[in-house]
């Protein structure tokens, strides 16, 4: 029998940002997430499980208006459809609902979750990979004095050897905390930078040398997304670009390659609007040369399992910039019932069907 759609339930997450790790930068603090799990229930039995990581300054989106869609507009598009194709119904959410890619995403993942799962297969498989089966990761620091200090003992304390520094709130202080991280890393850590579009073209070209003087391995969104003619300007100015905010969709992406803006770009399933986009997208920055890793908007577990097989499905995912799949090393708690298997130095995939990962038993009865 040909499984179709049966069943969507949602359910509220909300949990705190390890104190010593929130991050503050020039996009505003990530102290909390306020996030919804979305579990879809195929005809045949079968359940997919994804995770809407909407925040507000990111996309304008999160768990309350995720529900609000989900319940009003996507189930009543969705329920009764075949599964397979998935990309049909991503397609279909886009013919129904414009915009709110993540809390699409959250959708498309249970979907592709519960495919894989019905296949038999880990969910990289059911992407085209794997092509690795394990990812090198980071984790970003931010704060000034003691506030930096306590960052880097807490992210040290949990595994973590490569960095990237929160900048773009002045040239001045940014190029203190850049020096701080330096020394307390060492000399040989892997270290990076991210603006979050926080500098104008003039601040970027006078920061820039500052960071590169500690060795910094590369700048992440150093202008404004809309920026491309100004990120394009930068290259080549002593350290590689990665684009971050310049990039949600595919349009965003083809833009991105037509201007030359970027030396890498940080591929995210929320931003994309699913896995299956995800790795679309991460096949053509590959056909243009450009570079991709997996960056973060805070995900808990399920969005970190959707990360490492969207990264495990990617034929080329940068080998010198380490991805952003932190999951529950961020947080206070983990939502699931078993970890991924993570040191905080890589995220290593699991041979289980589907992401691998379920939510724990009281989360479970959370669905409605």
């Amino acid at each position: 029998m040909k499984a179709t759609v049966a069943a969507i339930h949602t359910a509220a997450v909300s949990l705190k940002a390890h104190p010593d790790l929130s991050v503050s930068g020039a996009r505003g603090a990530h102290a909390r997430s306020d996030f919804l799990l979305v579990r879809v229930v195929t005809s045949t039995g079968v359940e997919g499980f994804g995770e809407v990581s909407g925040t507000p300054l990111w996309s304008g989106e999160d768990g309350a208006s995720a529900a609000h869609f989900i319940r009003t507009v996507l189930a009543s598009a969705l329920i009764g459809r075949p599964l397979a194709p998935v990309g049909g119904l991503e397609l279909l959410m886009d013919r129904v609902l414009a915009a709110n890619p993540f809390t699409k995403a959250g959708v498309a993942t249970a979907l592709w979750d519960a495919f894989a799962r019905t296949l038999g297969v880990p969910l990289a498989v059911a992407l085209g990979g794997p092509y690795r089966d394990e990812v090198p990761i980071k984790l970003s620091l931010s704060g000034d004095g003691p506030v930096l200090d306590a960052a880097f003992r807490a992210a040290t304390e949990a595994g973590f050897r490569s960095f990237k520094v929160k900048v773009g709130l002045g040239v001045a202080g940014d190029a203190a905390r850049v020096a701080r991280a330096r020394e307390l890393a060492g000399p040989a850590a892997f270290l990076g930078a991210d603006a979050n579009g926080g500098w104008t073209r003039s601040q970027a070209a006078r920061a820039i040398p500052a960071l590169a003087a500690q060795d910094v391995a590369f700048v992440e969104q150093p202008v404004a997304p809309e920026d491309l003619s100004g990120m394009r300007e930068l290259r080549g100015r002593g350290l590689p670009v990665i684009a971050d905010e310049s990039v949600f969709g595919t349009a965003d992406l083809a833009a991105l390659i037509r201007a030359e803006a970027a030396d890498c770009v940080s591929l995210y399933v929320g931003k994309s609007g699913g896995p299956g986009r995800a790795v679309a997208m991460g096949r053509l920055a590959a056909a243009f040369g450009l570079d991709a890793l997996i960056g973060s908007n805070g995900e808990l577990g399920i969005g970190a399992a959707a990360q490492l097989h969207v990264a495990c499905a990617l034929p080329s995912l940068s080998a010198e910039f380490p991805s952003d799949i932190i999951g529950a090393h961020y947080y206070t708690e983990d939502i699931l019932a078993e970890p991924l298997d993570s040191d905080g130095r890589r995220v290593a995939l699991r041979d289980a069907p589907g992401l691998g990962v379920r939510p724990r038993e009281d989360l479970m009865r959370e669905f409605r």
